[in-house]
């Protein structure tokens, strides 16, 4: 049976232009079939200037609103009942589709999806968790990196069970370490909600190993860091600034350092490479942990190649499974589960 990925076609800044080159070209690559979710007229004159989208398994599927990145996400969602993000969650919902992508308004897609798909039993709010690179060669992963602007202590705690769930089964991490991002390692260090959160997270069956600091995301000391979504989407914006500062001087200075051509032609590989490495649109789009289902959500300057590698990434990820092993995990370890419900109703918690 043909994979079938439903896209928003109307969440981008550029929308609907990248998501339907995006989507063209993950049906020609990644052999999947992709939803277009947004104004039937609209999408279809834009297919018209893609002849090859009468032979690429490419739907339209009719939503009548748009949520905008303006909009406050709480009103947008109560609001527009037909919107290009809550038809497509309800095409994953009934499982017409396995999974959902959206460039649009971060809060108004963890809010629809939680309330269209619903959330794993114990977990308050989804995540997004986000992939970086570090000097170590392993990967890091940022939880949360926007979904949520206000956290509880609680919330975080959950972020992190579900980011130490995701580090070993997506990248087979035997015991993955888990730090709190702050403004020092001592544990009295960091905001009111760092050192309550402190207090939750050493006492959870986790490789907790304390409080890391913003260089830690890239030198690899750490596998999976827990933040609020406000602190977390500033580490992720930053980084792609600098990334793109980095890149625009590297280029520079081999423009002027490289005379020979056979040293133009291997720096300008390594120049690629490393761009690759660090190029947003390669990774397509962070998923939102936690839900009864696959969301991803990418970023909203998001180009057509960033929503292609996003529809892969959704659909790695329903392939994996990870959304069962979590809800399988957060329903069969008590001890954690324990921890947490303990945690949000202010009670200490003993094992059994």
């Amino acid at each position: 049976m043909q994979t079938v990925i439903a896209l928003d076609a109307m969440g981008s800044d550029r929308a609907p232009k990248p998501e339907i080159e995006g989507a063209l070209a993950a049906a020609r690559h990644y052999g999947v079939k992709v939803l277009l979710v947004g104004p039937e007229a609209q999408l279809k004159r834009e297919l018209k200037n893609h002849p090859s989208a009468s032979y690429l398994p490419i739907e339209i599927v009719n939503a009548s609103q748009v949520i905008t990145m303006d909009e406050k996400a709480a009103q947008a969602v109560r609001s527009k009942r037909d919107s290009s993000m809550r038809v497509g969650l309800r095409l994953v919902r009934d499982k017409k589709a396995i999974g959902f992508v959206t460039a649009g308004h971060t809060g108004a897609a963890m809010a629809t999806a939680k309330m269209v798909m619903g959330a794993l039993p114990g977990v308050d709010r989804p995540a997004l968790a986000m992939v970086f690179p570090t000097s170590a060669a392993k990967p890091c992963i940022l939880i949360d990196v926007g979904a949520n602007v206000d956290s509880k202590p609680q919330n975080l705690a959950q972020f992190a069970i579900m980011g130490e769930m995701y580090s070993r089964s997506i990248f087979g991490t035997e015991k993955p370490t888990v730090g709190l991002l702050s403004i020092g390692e001592e544990e009295t260090k960091g905001n009111e909600l760092t050192r309550q959160a402190y207090a939750l997270l050493k006492d959870l069956p986790l490789n907790f190993i304390g409080n890391v600091e913003g260089r830690d995301l890239y030198n690899g000391h750490v596998d999976v860091i827990v933040c609020d979504g406000f602190v977390g989407n500033v580490a992720l914006k930053i980084s792609e600034g600098l990334v793109e500062a980095v890149r625009y001087l590297l280029k520079e200075s081999l423009k002027s350092t490289i005379t020979s051509q056979v040293g133009a032609l291997l720096s300008r590989r390594a120049f690629v490479d490393f761009g690759k490495r660090l190029d947003y649109s390669e990774y397509g789009g962070a998923p939102l942990l936690g839900l009864k289902g696959v969301a991803i959500v990418g970023h909203g300057a998001s180009n057509n190649n960033a929503i292609k590698n996003a529809i892969r990434v959704a659909k790695q990820f329903a392939e994996s499974g990870i959304n069962q092993r979590i809800e399988q995990e957060f329903t069969s370890n008590r001890a954690e589960a324990a921890v947490v419900a303990a945690a949000a109703a202010g009670e200490s918690w003993k094992e059994d």
